[in-house]
């Protein structure tokens, strides 16, 4: 089913939103700004727009894949979540980066990325001696050969 987004554009020189290549879940983010950053500093970095997310649903922010090779930049978060109440004409989105390298980033460039999901259904905790059920091996064990 579709939802609506309601977008206030801050900018005029940032490109809309959109689905890059029809296929994708996640929408990028784009830096209104140019920004100039030294190794070591930390930034929130203007992303040009407000929104207005539909009930019961929040946006989850990352940096898209290609964003550390191509700027060298962390988000200090790591991921950012966005609720519904966040919806005001100024509250605009921002990007919490940390530069791990000397790095520019100019107006338009995609640096982030975003999805809308459900909001968590109310949950009971239970509290057991034993799950019951056969171990995996512990964190990480997945990776082993």
């Amino acid at each position: 089913m579709e939802k609506t987004i309601r977008i206030k554009y801050h900018s005029d020189k940032i490109e809309k939103l959109r689905y890059i290549d029809g296929k994708s879940d996640w929408i990028d983010l784009r830096s209104a700004e140019d920004v100039t950053l030294k190794a070591g500093e930390f930034r929130l970095i203007d992303l040009g727009i407000s929104v207005q997310l539909p009930e019961g649903y929040e946006m989850i922010t990352a940096p898209r894949s290609s964003t550390f090779r191509n700027y060298g930049l962390l988000q200090s978060n790591s991921i950012g979540i966005v609720d519904e109440s966040y919806c005001g004409d100024d509250d605009v989105l921002r990007m919490p980066v940390y530069a791990t390298r000397d790095t520019e980033i100019r107006i338009n460039d995609r640096i982030g990325q975003f999805r809308i999901i459900e909001h968590q259904p109310s949950i009971r905790f239970e509290e057991v001696e034993r799950l019951g059920n056969e171990s995996r091996g512990g964190f990480g064990s997945t990776g082993r050969a």
